[in-house]
Formats: C-alpha cells, structure tokens, sequence
C-alpha cells in the first residue's frame, strides 16, 4: 500500500479513486463497513485510497486527554487497511491550521486532487472548520465536481453506535469481550521487548517488558487472559499469555506498564517484537502485603488461565 505524507494541498492523483475520509482509530465495525460499500462500487481500473488524520480532532482542538492515545498504532492502521484492500493512504497532518479549512475549501482544492469518482463516508461524517458540514453538505458539495458521495448507515450493537468512543470506554473498562465484538478482533498492542528489573522471573513468573505502546489507549490495571505472537521469519509464533497491565503498587511501581507471562515458554526475547492480544479480564489489580502474597495469587491465576484453556501444567 502506497502511503502519502500529506501537510498542505494532497499532491496530484491520475489514477481513478474511490475515497474514504476519517481518523479510522482501530478500524472497528463501523469502519470495516465503510470499506465494504468502497470494494462493492469499485470498478476494475479503480483504487481504494483513504484519507486518514494523525491526530484525533479533539485531542488537536481542545486538548481532551481521553483521545490524545489511539486503540491502533499508525503502523496498525496501515497494516490493516492493506488487509482490507486499501491502494493507497494519505496521511494527513492534522493541526489546528488545518482545521480551519473550509468545507468549500476541503472539496474544492484537496479532493478536486484526488481524480475521485465516489466519496464514502459514514452517516455521522463532519468536516470543514468548526465541523460545521456534514455528510449531506459534503455531497452537495461534491455534486459540483460530478463526485457521488455514498452515506454509510451506522453499525449497531445491542441498540448502541459503534465508534471509536464507545470502544476505547470499554478498553478503559476491561471489556476485552465486548471490545472484540466490536472490532471483530481481540484489542492489541504491539511494542519491543524490553529489559526490566527481572524481578518476575526472580519470583519464578519470567514476564516480557513490552515497550513502545505510548500510542495506546490503556486497559483498565489489571490481569488479563490473552495471546502474544512473536514476530518472526518465516512465520510467527503464538503464546498463551497471562497480561498485567497497571502501575504494580505492590512493588512500589509508578508508571503504566504491561508486561506478559507466556505460558509454558523459556527464551530470551529481548528486543523482539511482540504484538499482546487482551483475550479477557480476569482481576483488579492490587497491592499484596509483600511478594509471598503476590506470588501466592499469580500462582492462582496461571491455574484458572489453563482451566480456561485447558491446557494441564506440563502441556506443551
């Protein structure tokens, strides 16, 4: 997939596209339908592009905390929208300057770039400064380009909107089960392995250090079940994992960290890369009265993660 740095005005595109515009923050239900309608009218010479935002518009414009991290990486982003098909990705530089652009403007000088036959955005689109248009603005505006504009319907579960919103809550709450309903995939993050304070594995529980998730949404602290794959020619390998997730009050910890106890492995994987699936919330975390108590409960929780499984203490 072709990606394209965008800061100003897109550059100049000959081939005939079909466009999809938004943020795409971990590629949930709603946008994988999105994608659909753009491969259900696309015609044999045509390609599929994206124009996606670095940042999220209310982190830029008013400083919200809660979307300053994303529940995909740029890298995740791009390697799932190759997945779905996706030709090419504009990457746009997204700043309070560029929010400024009016609707006018956004069709006018940088779609009119683009060589686009259709625009597919979802029903709940707006754009332009102030996010003052929307959808339907957008393809009276694109009707005078002689650009059809498809209006995606919005995804439903359990009578609820499918958004980025409503997946990064439940991320925050621990609903690993319902965030992968949602995403039709379980919540992940990848990073590199780091080297710690080896204090897990002086405790007999050796745990990977995963570092370079800045970028994430942060799980609620806690341990959960889950799946790790090592990234690794020719193929990648899969482990069942026990996940924790938090500060490690226990240990006098102060920072966010998620570390990850692979079950039946022994290796060094330092400065690997690993991606950590979050499968399923199994507890809070807590602060022992000292390490024989925390040892005491990660014992408990490796034989109900392999009752889960059932995987016996000495499977391979």
């Amino acid at each position: 997939m072709e990606t394209i740095e965008v800061t100003a005005l897109p550059p100049k595109n000959e081939k005939n596209t079909i466009l999809l515009i938004g943020k795409f923050d971990g590629l949930h239900l709603g946008h994988q339908q999105l994608l659909k309608e753009a491969s259900a009218w696309r015609q044999r010479n045509e390609e599929i592009a994206v124009f996606g935002f670095s940042e999220h518009p209310l982190w830029v414009l008013k400083g919200d905390l809660d979307y300053k991290r994303a529940l995909s990486s740029h890298q995740d982003k791009l390697h799932l929208l190759e997945q779905a098909g996706v030709n090419r990705y504009y990457h746009i530089n997204f700043t309070k300057e560029y929010a400024q652009i009016t609707p006018e403007q956004f069709v006018h000088e940088h779609i009119a770039q683009l060589n686009v036959s259709r625009v597919v955005v979802g029903d709940g689109f707006r754009f332009g400064k102030g996010g003052n248009a929307d959808a339907n603005g957008l393809a009276q505006l694109c009707e005078e380009l002689s650009i059809s504009v498809s209006i995606v319907p919005h995804i439903n579960v359990q009578h609820k909107k499918v958004s980025s919103t409503e997946v990064r809550r439940n991320v925050a709450e621990g609903r690993m089960e319902v965030v992968q309903s949602l995403l039709n995939r379980p919540f992940e993050m990848t990073g590199v392995v780091e080297k710690g304070e080896a204090l897990g594995r002086q405790l007999g529980f050796p745990t990977l250090n995963v570092g370079e998730i800045e970028e994430y949404v942060r799980p609620k602290p806690g341990v959960y079940l889950g799946i790790v794959k090592v990234h690794a020619a020719p193929a990648a390998e899969y482990y069942y994992t026990l996940i924790s997730a938090g500060y490690r009050p226990t240990v006098n910890g102060e920072s966010y960290k998620v570390e990850a106890y692979l079950l039946d492995f022994s290796g060094d994987l330092y400065d690997r890369t690993i991606t950590v699936k979050f499968l399923r919330y199994m507890r809070g975390e807590e602060n022992f009265n000292g390490l024989d108590e925390l040892v005491e409960q990660m014992q408990k929780d490796e034989e109900e993660a392999r009752e889960i499984l059932g995987l016996s203490n000495n499977e391979e």
